[in-house]
């Protein structure tokens, strides 16, 4: 590296640690925002970090109780992950990077069939290809993404992940029935009984309320909390890899691929800047958090929904407070007690919030379609949808010379498959009818991403 371009880095995260105060520091006047390189007093500043590590707090932990793995260890690679984010993308893109759920069902079934260690693997294989993919971007632009995964087949990746999930949801509900209805319906009702902060915290909310509701009950053990120490490091495993595991993994980078995409353009939107150019690094960032998070025994990583929606309520964009909850979330990390007390979590309450938590994520891809205006009376549509989702729900498996590709992977594979091969031929024989959908408009890819920047963009007019 040269000597110019080693001032213009060191310049660049001067800057990044520098940023400017908003007007007074203490108020946002109407219509205005907080933009990324910028910040309000540090305890206003510190108090809105606190509530970013909160709101990612309930979903975050659950992908660790879900699959087995150490959450005090996922916590602390959220973290580092989030803080390597920022850095990557010099403090433009503000994130949260938290658990991500599209790896839960391939990080369970590794882990059952070869062990915890080569599901660390897979996800370490995710996070390469997924920071390959953001390399790409980088250098070629984002374009040829929205070609590979329109709407159509975005949605429904996204969707079939989430059905794909149901069994599981069930296996934990049967241990505790009562307490997976009282759990679902705390979420449910948290969600239309309040607004702001609160009502974005349902999940968090319902797992407090069913582990009360576990605890009035006798199901929970806490043994291990007194075994805890107070301080220490979190629990670290080294990864191993098999090629077998691949088919599974690799098909949640179309998931993270959407998700950081959407992320990139809801910020954008909802802030007035362009942030194209910094697709490429959000990409190979969250891929790099989530290839240092399966190294160490942590669940991968990805941006998070839930950290949006307290920017949309706060108005503030600022990368400051990433950084404050980061630190925060490190510090938590480094409580063995806090992880224990978290790890008691019954089986009942996991599969109230996992009934909840899947069924978002299937109707997430259901949303995609609508808010795009996917029209399923073209037959390439619908049929692309029809299979991709059979195949997962189902959980179709293939295993050829030792690989195994379950529901997930064929689906995905069946979505973009499907689709390219059916509208290429349509297109061939003059039986295509994607230029009368509403799916074909130019803008329809970015609705979704609109949509909500129009409605969250300055909450206080309302």
């Amino acid at each position: 590296m040269s000597t110019n371009s080693t001032g213009q880095s060191r310049s660049s995260l001067r800057k990044f640690f520098s940023w400017k105060l908003h007007g007074d520091g203490k108020s946002i006047s109407p219509g205005e925002v907080v933009m990324p390189y910028e910040r309000l007093t540090w305890p206003r500043t510190i108090g809105i970090g606190a509530q970013h590590v909160v709101a990612m707090f309930g979903a975050t932990f659950l992908v660790p109780l879900l699959t087995g793995f150490p959450p005090n260890t996922t916590l602390f690679f959220t973290a580092i992950g989030t803080l390597l984010f920022l850095l990557i993308t010099a403090g433009r893109l503000p994130s949260y990077l938290g658990s991500s759920f599209a790896l839960i069902v391939p990080i369970l079934a590794v882990s059952s069939s070869l062990g915890p260690s080569y599901a660390l693997g897979g996800i370490m294989a995710t996070g390469a290809t997924l920071a390959l993919v953001g390399v790409i971007v980088h250098f070629a632009g984002s374009g040829w993404i929205d070609k590979v995964m329109p709407p159509i087949v975005t949605g429904a990746i996204v969707a079939l992940i989430g059905f794909n999930l149901a069994p599981a949801a069930w296996n934990w509900v049967k241990e505790g029935p009562i307490t997976a209805v009282v759990t679902i319906a705390a979420i449910l009702l948290t969600t239309v009984l309040f607004k702001g902060i609160i009502g974005r915290l349902s999940i968090l909310v319902g797992v407090i309320v069913g582990y009360i509701a576990a605890a009035i009950q006798g199901e929970v053990d806490y043994s291990a909390i007194s075994q805890a120490a107070w301080v220490g490091l979190p629990e670290f495993q080294a990864p191993s890899f098999a090629w077998s595991t691949l088919g599974l993994f690799l098909p949640v980078v179309f998931v993270l691929v959407a998700e950081n995409v959407g992320h990139v353009k809801s910020v954008s939107a909802m802030t007035g800047q362009n942030l194209d150019d910094v697709t490429g690094r959000a990409l190979f960032a969250d891929g790099i958090s989530t290839m240092i998070a399966g190294s160490g025994g942590g669940s991968g990583t990805t941006t998070y929904a839930e950290n949006i929606g307290v920017m949309a309520a706060t108005r503030v964009y600022s990368t400051a407070a990433y950084v404050v909850a980061a630190f925060v979330a490190l510090a938590l990390s480094m409580l063995p007690k806090f992880g224990a007390i978290i790890s008691t979590i019954p089986a009942g309450v996991l599969g109230g919030a996992a009934t909840v938590l899947y069924g978002m994520i299937g109707m997430l891809g259901v949303r995609i379609w609508v808010q795009n205006r996917v029209d399923f009376a073209d037959p390439v549509n619908l049929n692309t949808a029809a299979v991709a989702m059979i195949v997962a729900i189902a959980n179709y498996t293939w295993v050829p010379f030792g690989m195994e590709f379950g529901g997930i992977a064929l689906g995905s594979a069946a979505a973009i498959g499907v689709y390219h091969l059916m509208r290429w031929i349509s297109k061939l024989r003059g039986t295509n009818l994607e230029a009368a959908s509403p799916a074909s408009a130019p803008a329809g890819a970015d609705l979704e991403w609109e949509g909500y920047a129009k409605r969250h963009r300055k909450p206080a007019d309302k």
